[in-house]
C-alpha cells in the first residue's frame, strides 16, 4: 500500500503535490478545532427569532451590521434580476398557471416534510428531517468529522446521494418562490426553522454533508437565492440573517481550502467555483470575498476550454454533466455582466458549442438522449423537471444570446428565464422568431457523435451514432463502454436508447450493468465488454474508437469507424461499423469483425420501454405509443440465433433507468453467431408505419467470393451495395445515388 501511494506521488507534478499536502495538512488542523460530538438544541432555540447554539447573536462573527440591514432592506441589486425583482417575476408566472401549480405543490409538500429527490418521490426524512439519514437504507452517517468518512461507503453511509440531494437545499428555492407568488409567510417560516435545525445538526465540517466541496457549493448557492427570496420576510430575522451569513463564510470557506483542482476536475471543480463566485459578488464585504470572486472567475475561465471540446461536446461524454455544465456556465455569465466583470469572448463563444451539441443531439420529442452517466440532479433547479427536460436551459439561453435557434429548442419562454433574466429577459426571448438548426446531420469530431436526422419535425427520425472515447478524462469515471454504439428514435418516438445509469454506489452490481457494453446498442465478442470496471469511477483501460469517415448529403449520410477494444484478446477482434442512412426512410448498419480465431458474436439492440417481439424470422417489431414503430432485421452468411430479455437479473438483462434511482424493464434483442472471424452483419433499421404488418421482403446480396455486399429490396424497391473502395451505390425509384470515398477524419481520442 505505501509503495502504491509514493508510485502515485511520483506521478503528480509539483503544483498537485503542494495543493493536495496543503489540503491535507488543512484537514488536520480541521480535525483538530472541530466539535467532535453530537449537539442538541437548547430549550427555546427553534422559536422565531431565536439563535443557534455556537453563533452569537450579537453579531460577533465578523459580519457588518450595515451589511446586514443592506440585505434585509435594500439589497442584493448585483444578484441576478429575476430574483431582485421577484415580485414582477411573480406576477408574470401568473400567465404560466402550470408552472406556478407546479411550485407550490412542490414547495407543499416540503411543508409537510415530503421531499422529491432524484428519481425518488415523497422521500420522509421525520420533523425537522434528519441530515445525515439514507431513508431507503436506513443508515445514519456519523457525525464525526468530514475527513474521516467515506462518503460512497453504503455500509457506514447508505447512498449519499441521496443525503447530499436534500443537504444541498435546493428545496429552499421552491419554499422562497411560493413565499413570493403567495406572500404566504408560512412558507418562509419552514424556511427558517429547517435552516436552525441544518445548522444546529450539521456544525462546520462535521459529518457527512461536509465531505464533498461540491455539495457545499450547491447548497451555497442555495442559501443565497434564498437570502434574495425571502428578503422583506418576518421569518428572515436579523438573528437569522447573522446565523446565515456567518455560515455562508464558513461554506466559502470550506470551498475554498478544498476545492476539487486534482480530485474532481470536472463539474466538481466549476460547481465549487460557480459557488465561490456567488459568494463574493452577492456579500463582497464578507472576509475573502474579493478573492473568492476572483478565484471562482479563474477557475471557470480556465476551465472552460479545458472541459469543452472545440466542438462542444462536454468532456466526460455524459449529456447530464453537459447540461449541468450549460446551467453552471450561464449562472457565470449572467452575473458577470450584472457586475460589470468582462469575461473573454472565447468563453461566450464556447459555451454557445456546448448549447450546439445539446440542441442538435436532442430528441425529436424534445428530450435529451442519455449518454454516459447521470445523477439527475441540477446546478439549480428553478423548477421542478425531467432531468432531460431541456427547455428551461435552452429558453435562458436564447434570451441570454439572443439565438432564435435556441427559442426554437426551448418552445416556448420557460419560467428560469424570468428568475435569472427578469421582465427584460422573457421581453428579449419574445421578441426572437423561434428557428430550427439548418441541418438535422451533423459530425462532432472532438466528442465523437454523429447525429442523422430527418428534419426537425417532432415525428422526424433520428439516429445519434458513438465514435467517441469512454471519457476524455484519465479515470473515464462517468462515460460508458459503449464504443460504435447508437440510439435511434422513429416517427419522433425513442426506441433505442442509452439505458441509463440508476446508481453509483448503492449497487455495485447494477452499477457495472448500466454502464457496461451489454445494456448498449453495440457488439460483444465472447461475453465480455469492451472495457473493465476497476472501482465506481474507472476502468482498467480505455480502448480508442477512430472515425475513418463521415459524408452527409440532402439524400444520405454515411459514416465509417472503428475500435479496438477487443485487440486485447489473444486473438485480436477489430469491430468497424458502418451506418448509412437513405433519407428519411431507413438504416443500413454494417459491422465488420476482423480476426482468425473462432470467437461468438452478439449484437445487441437496447429498446426503451416499449412493446418488442422477435420471430423465427428474425425480424425484430417495436411497437410505440402511436401505433407506428421500428423493424430491425440482420442478416449474414451464418446462422444468427435470437433472445430477448426483459427485467432478467440472473444475470442481469433487459433494463432502462428514467432516472437516477429509477429501474424498470426494458427489452434488449440479441443475435448471436459462434463462427470463424471474419464476420460481416448486415442489419436493416426501418420505421413503419405499420410493425405488426408482413416486413418488406429483403435478400442479401453477395459478391464473387460469397462475402456479404449489401441489401436487395424485391419488387423494384431498389438495393444498397457496398463497391470497391467502399463506394456506397443506394438504387431506388428516383435513381442511382452514389456516396464515394471520403477524406479520413481524424482519430477520435
Amino acid at each position: 500500500m505505501l509503495g502504491m501511494r509514493l508510485a502515485r506521488v511520483l506521478q503528480m507534478s509539483i503544483d498537485e503535490v503542494v495543493v493536495r499536502g496543503r489540503q491535507e495538512a488543512s484537514k488536520w488542523l480541521d480535525r483538530m478545532t472541530a466539535v467532535s460530538a453530537p449537539v442538541t438544541l437548547p430549550e427555546g432555540a427553534m422559536s422565531p427569532g431565536a439563535g443557534v447554539r455556537g453563533r452569537s447573536m450579537d453579531n460577533g462573527q465578523g459580519v457588518p451590521t450595515w451589511l446586514l440591514d443592506h440585505v434585509r432592506k435594500d439589497g442584493p441589486f448585483s444578484f441576478f434580476e429575476g430574483a431582485v425583482d421577484a415580485d414582477t417575476v411573480a406576477r408574470l408566472i401568473e400567465r404560466m398557471p402550470e408552472s406556478r401549480e407546479r411550485i407550490l405543490s412542490a414547495a407543499n409538500m416540503i411543508c409537510q416534510g415530503r421531499f422529491d429527490l432524484l428519481g425518488y418521490r415523497g422521500l420522509d426524512f421525520g420533523d425537522p428531517p434528519d441530515w445525515h439519514l439514507d431513508p431507503l437504507s436506513g443508515r445514519h452517517a456519523p457525525l464525526v468529522h468530514w475527513s474521516r468518512l467515506n462518503p460512497v461507503d453504503p455500509a457506514t453511509v447508505g447512498d449519499c446521494k441521496v443525503v447530499w440531494e436534500l443537504n444541498r437545499h435546493q428545496w429552499l428555492l421552491l419554499l422562497g418562490q411560493a413565499y413570493r407568488l403567495t406572500r404566504d409567510e408560512r412558507y418562509a417560516e419552514v424556511f427558517a426553522r429547517f435552516l436552525r435545525a441544518w445548522m444546529e445538526a450539521n456544525p462546520p465540517g462535521m459529518g457527512v454533508n461536509w465531505s464533498s466541496s461540491l455539495e457545499v457549493a450547491l447548497r451555497l448557492i442555495s442559501w443565497c437565492w434564498a437570502v434574495a427570496l425571502f428578503k422583506g420576510s418576518r421569518a428572515l430575522s436579523a438573528p437569522l440573517l447573522n446565523e446565515m451569513l456567518a455560515g455562508v463564510k464558513d461554506h466559502a470557506r470550506h470551498v475554498d481550502r478544498y476545492l476539487s483542482l486534482y480530485f474532481a476536475p470536472n463539474t466538481h471543480l466549476t460547481g465549487e467555483a460557480l459557488g465561490l463566485f456567488y459568494a463574493g459578488v452577492l456579500f463582497p464585504s464578507l472576509p475573502r470575498a474579493k478573492r473568492w470572486r476572483a478565484r471562482g472567475a479563474e477557475i471557470l475561465i480556465d476551465q472552460c476550454e479545458r472541459q469543452i471540446l472545440p466542438d462542444g461536446v462536454y468532456f466526460e461524454q455524459s449529456t447530464c454533466y453537459q447540461r449541468y455544465t450549460a446551467e453552471i456556465y450561464l449562472h457565470f455569465l449572467i452575473l458577470a455582466a450584472r457586475n460589470g466583470i468582462d469575461v473573454p469572448d472565447a468563453m461566450t463563444a464556447r459555451l454557445q458549442r456546448l448549447l450546439d451539441f445539446l440542441l442538435m443531439s436532442r430528441r425529436p420529442d424534445g428530450s435529451m438522449p442519455q449518454i454516459g452517466d447521470a445523477d439527475g440532479g441540477w446546478t439549480l433547479p428553478l423548477i421542478p423537471r425531467d432531468p432531460n427536460d431541456l427547455r428551461g436551459v435552452l429558453s435562458v439561453a436564447a434570451a441570454f444570446f439572443g439565438r432564435s435557434d435556441y427559442a426554437w429548442g426551448a418552445n416556448g419562454l420557460a419560467p428560469e428565464t424570468l428568475w435569472l433574466l427578469g421582465a427584460a429577459g422573457a421581453k428579449t426571448f419574445e421578441e426572437l422568431a423561434p428557428a430550427p438548426p439548418t441541418a438535422p446531420s451533423r459530425l462532432f469530431p472532438d466528442g465523437g457523435y454523429l447525429v442523422m436526422g430527418s428534419g426537425w419535425e417532432r415525428n422526424a427520425h433520428q439516429l445519434i451514432f458513438d465514435v467517441g472515447p469512454l471519457d476524455c478524462l484519465p479515470t473515464a469515471a462517468h462515460g460508458h463502454a459503449d464504443l460504435l454504439s447508437i440510439q435511434c428514435a422513429a416517427f419522433g418516438q425513442p426506441y433505442l436508447v442509452d439505458p441509463g445509469t440508476y446508481c453509483y454506489a448503492a449497487e455495485p452490481a447494477w452499477r457495472d450493468f448500466f454502464r457496461s457494453t451489454a445494456a448498449h446498442s453495440t457488439i460483444t465478442v465472447d461475453g465480455v465488454g469492451q472495457a473493465v470496471p476497476a472501482g465506481l469511477f474507472k476502468w482498467q483501460a480505455r480502448p480508442r474508437a477512430r472515425l475513418r469517415r463521415w459524408l452527409s448529403s440532402a439524400a444520405m449520410d454515411f459514416a465509417d469507424a472503428s475500435h479496438d477494444a477487443y485487440c486485447r484478446f489473444s486473438d485480436p477482434v477489430v469491430h468497424r461499423r458502418r451506418v448509412l442512412f437513405v433519407k428519411p426512410r431507413y438504416w443500413v448498419i454494417v459491422d465488420d469483425l476482423e480476426g482468425a480465431a473462432d470467437h461468438v458474436v452478439a449484437l445487441r439492440f437496447q429498446f426503451a420501454p416499449v412493446e418488442v417481439m422477435v420471430g423465427p424470422d428474425l425480424w425484430a417489431r417495436a411497437r410505440g405509443t402511436g401505433g407506428h414503430g421500428l423493424l430491425i432485421r440482420p442478416f449474414a452468411t451464418v446462422p444468427l440465433t435470437q433472445e430477448i430479455h426483459e427485467g432478467a437479473v440472473s444475470p442481469i438483462q433487459g433494463w432502462a433507468s428514467p432516472g437516477f434511482g429509477l429501474r424498470q424493464p426494458a427489452p434488449a434483442v440479441t443475435y448471436s453467431a459462434s463462427t470463424r472471424l471474419p464476420l460481416r452483419i448486415l442489419t436493416l433499421l426501418l420505421p413503419t408505419v405499420d410493425p405488426a404488418g408482413v416486413p418488406p421482403a429483403v435478400a442479401l446480396l453477395l459478391d464473387g467470393a460469397g462475402r456479404p455486399m449489401g441489401l436487395d429490396f424485391a419488387g423494384g424497391n431498389g438495393s444498397v451495395r457496398l463497391g470497391e473502395d467502399d463506394l456506397v451505390i443506394v438504387q431506388d425509384g428516383e435513381g442511382v445515388h452514389t456516396l464515394p470515398q471520403t477524406r479520413t477524419v481524424m482519430a477520435v481520442p
